[in-house]
């Protein structure tokens, strides 16, 4: 049952829609006073980052379409688009501050991830 919710085309769509809406909490909860640095006491902002934009990725390489090549220059580029939106919102709040190493990060785990992913579905396919 996990295999089918996770990797199969059943259930792209979702997956895809699941990533836009995690995505517009980030930024919703990030914008939240205080919220950062609350979170800020569990793991470090590298370790946020990574993980939450891992996450995106995995969702819209998997909820995506096309060729496995396709999938993650487009989970890439995506989250490179919404790593630099959360980070020029996050320079509009006095108590938040947008970094070009938070989007390098962001950018980072993406491109790690859609790797891992690309790698993964050939595999899978061959």
């Amino acid at each position: 049952m996990l295999k089918l919710l996770l990797l199969t085309d059943t259930y792209g769509r979702l997956r895809y829609w699941t990533a836009i809406t995690l995505y517009l909490l980030i930024l919703i909860l990030g914008s939240l006073p205080g919220a950062r640095q609350d979170i800020g006491q569990v793991a470090s902002g590298l370790i946020l980052h990574s993980i939450a934009y891992a996450g995106l990725t995995f969702l819209l390489f998997t909820g995506g379409s096309g060729l496995p090549r396709q999938r993650a220059v487009k989970a890439v580029l995506t989250i490179a688009a919404m790593g630099a939106l959360d980070e020029y919102i996050q320079s509009f709040f006095p108590y938040r501050h947008g970094s070009v190493g938070d989007w390098a990060v962001d950018v980072s785990a993406a491109m790690v991830t859609a790797c891992s992913l690309y790698w993964l579905w050939q595999r899978r396919t061959n």
